[in-house]
């Protein structure tokens, strides 16, 4: 059992959905018996791990909020439940794990064009948890909340059943997320006997709009539909989200029909709804009414849509999109009054934000390189070293400077290398390069012109090209022998402008060929000392 402990109450504990989503996208959905070309997703892979999960996307919206939640339940300690792990500490999201599980949960994920989606999902270590698991392990965590949340989903039903019954003799209420559609959950998740005890103890039921409409086929309307299941399952509250069209609620004051808020452009729909009910938790948690509580959920949903992936990876920038979204009451919870503050108020907050935004992107940067690249990049460098060529290392602006510093590492760890000055070289200094030398060329974008002249001239010279950049399609990239991926999708800072993540991941992609070049010629302690006569590092590479 792992997790994270605390003696105070949780406003939100859940079990449910914790998945490694596999992003890809591709211009359409396809149908049985087609096939298509994926698209790029992140520079040019045609895969990205993304954090998801119903539960836990769910959560991570409530804590955007302020509020203090927890996971509990099954899952694998194997590389997907690890990267999972990751993000829940990151978050803020307190967990009471058994790892026993025999692998977690994954979804492929297909977005088209129009950011709709297909998700075809393993449940793993989720489909795996028992009651018997959640009397033994989690009954004491589980204790702790005001409130719980479950799904059907991926968890049993016998299992969602079991933690709903823990809730209520603890004085919780609880959530119901009915995320597929019945028919799919009484085949594969347990029995209609035990869907229906699942509808009947949950004091919120949020089911999506197909889920009623299979319900109640006889009934056309969804208002008369809404009623119709909050008579059947005794829920207090009963509210359904319907895309383009916003969430219905229906309560002891009847339905009222909370219209969606417009997103600027639709990128992927997945987990729109696990950020409503996020959204909506969080909402009631503060104070509001049923209502604006909605019309927030209604905020989240429309963020979560605007870009790629389920889970508020994106904090800042995702909490003043909602605010902008967000047309309802202002709560009077101490929680939304920090949530407004200017960030300034709270002293070296910018630079917490800015270390947060850089250490995610370069974790993001470490697990899309598989070092294929990079050895391609050291086997052209020691080709052209054996036949007498050089390493030159070029950047224009900031790249400038990571350039200077690159060639110095190099040097200094075994690989003799020189700064060239991308402009000066189109005025002269391309005399400093000879046929079969090697051109390092740095741009985060890859599209930076005089950097762009510059590695042209080297390949007319003769030169080769090994480009650093996030513009893995870029000119810069098209013309390359070897191009190394040094993307980012955040810079980090007040403006998100200026270059500080990119400038991190193209030094630390420069560092890995150097350790990848060092490695392959057995570049030793003595060979370091010996180009190191002075200083600290010098003495420690003697044993000093």
């Amino acid at each position: 059992m792992t997790g994270s402990a605390s003696d105070d109450r949780l406003d939100l504990v859940g079990i449910g959905s914790m998945v490694l989503d596999r992003m890809h996208r591709t211009r359409r959905v396809l149908s049985a018996n087609e096939k298509g070309l994926l698209d790029p997703v992140a520079g040019s892979a045609a895969v990205e791990p993304r954090v998801g999960g119903l539960m836990l996307n769910q959560l991570g919206w409530a804590a955007l909020f302020g509020l203090r939640v927890g996971l509990f339940g099954r899952q694998a300690d194997d590389e997907a439940g690890r990267f999972l792990r990751a993000a829940m500490a990151r978050h803020g999201v307190e967990t009471n794990l058994d790892l026993t599980g025999s692998a977690s949960s994954i979804a492929e994920i297909f977005v088209d064009e129009s950011g709709e989606r297909a998700i075809y999902m393993a449940a793993g270590a989720t489909g795996e948890t028992r009651p018997d698991h959640l009397r033994e392990d989690h009954a004491e965590f589980i204790a702790r909340g005001r409130r719980l949340t479950t799904e059907i989903s991926q968890l049993p039903l016998d299992t969602t059943l079991a933690a709903l019954q823990l809730a209520h003799a603890e004085g919780l209420s609880t959530v119901v997320d009915l995320d597929v559609l019945p028919s799919d959950a009484m085949a594969g998740l347990g029995d209609r006997e035990t869907f229906e005890a699942v509808l009947r103890e949950a004091d919120l039921l949020k089911p999506t709009a197909a889920a009623v409409r299979e319900l109640f086929p006889d009934v056309s309307e969804l208002e008369e539909q809404a009623r119709r299941l909050r008579e059947r399952s005794g829920a207090e509250t009963v509210v359904i989200t319907d895309g383009e069209r916003g969430s219905l609620l229906s309560d002891e004051g009847g339905e009222r029909w909370i219209p969606a808020c417009a997103p600027r452009a639709v990128v992927d729909s997945t987990g729109a709804g696990d950020a409503f009910l996020g959204g909506f938790l969080a909402g009631e948690a503060m104070g509001l009414d049923p209502i604006d509580a909605a019309r927030l959920g209604n905020a989240c949903g429309a963020a979560c849509v605007e870009r790629l992936g389920a889970f508020p990876d994106e904090r800042e920038a995702l909490r003043s999109r909602i605010l902008e979204l967000y047309a309802g009451n202002p709560p009077t919870d101490p929680r939304w009054q920090e949530l407004t503050a200017p960030a300034e108020s709270v002293p070296g907050e910018p630079g917490r934000r800015m270390l947060e935004i850089a250490a995610r992107e370069m974790a993001d940067l470490a697990r899309r390189h598989d070092g294929v690249s990079l050895e391609a990049a050291a086997e052209l460098i020691e080709a052209a070293e054996s036949a007498g060529g050089r390493v030159h290392v070029t950047g224009v602006g900031k790249p400038e400077h990571v350039a200077r510093y690159a060639a110095s590492l190099l040097s200094s760890t075994g690989i003799p290398a020189t700064f060239l000055h991308a402009t000066e070289s189109l005025h002269g200094s391309l005399g400093q390069i000879v046929a079969g030398d090697v051109v390092i060329a740095i741009s985060n974008s890859g599209t930076t012109a005089e950097c762009l002249l510059a590695a042209r001239a080297v390949r007319e010279y003769g030169g080769r090209l090994i480009a650093v950049t996030g513009g893995l399609e870029s000119p810069l990239a098209e013309v390359a022998d070897v191009t190394l991926d040094a993307g980012v999708k955040e810079e980090g800072g007040p403006l998100g402008l200026a270059p500080r993540a990119s400038v991190a991941a193209e030094i630390l992609v420069l560092s890995a060929l150097g350790a990848v070049l060092q490695a392959r010629r057995g570049f030793d302690r003595g060979a370091y000392a010996a180009r190191h006569p002075a200083g600290a590092l010098g003495q420690r590479a003697r044993g000093e």
